[in-house]
């Protein structure tokens, strides 16, 4: 039964984080996945939408969705690989220049939601987190 209770938790504690990040986001046109998607290449640079979608552990479908939504925001544009089928995933200039703005915006957000825990306790919650598979 904890287990049951546990896993439940963290879902209800993931779908509050998400639904207050979405609120945050609005004042930039951004949603948690486009912001996640946003993050991730402007850490690790341009990808291709496989690497998205296995760093995500997502279906093809949602990343299609997600990264043309972007592409017409003009958030990121896809260029075209080695191979004709491969597309390769970069952030825009505006985006990039965005970024700083938009990354404030989402740690204001991760202070509120962390506010109750010490940091002794988010690294603890860190790294049993790091532990789920």
């Amino acid at each position: 039964m904890l287990n049951q209770d546990l896993l439940h938790l963290m879902n209800q504690r993931v779908r509050y984080i998400s639904k207050n990040l979405n609120e945050s986001l609005q004042q930039h046109g951004l949603y948690n996945s486009q912001w996640s998607i946003l993050y991730y290449l402007y850490k690790h640079g341009t990808k291709t939408q496989k690497e998205i979608m296995n760093y995500f552990h997502v279906n093809a479908p949602t990343i299609t969705r997600t990264v043309k939504r972007m592409e017409e925001n003009g958030w990121i544009i896809r260029v075209a690989g080695d191979d004709r089928r491969e597309r390769y995933i970069e952030l825009t200039r505006e985006a990039r220049e965005k970024y700083k703005e938009i990354e404030n915006t989402v740690s204001k957000h991760e202070e509120k939601i962390l506010f109750n825990l010490s940091e002794q306790e988010k690294e603890i919650l860190f790294e049993l987190l790091q532990k789920i598979e």
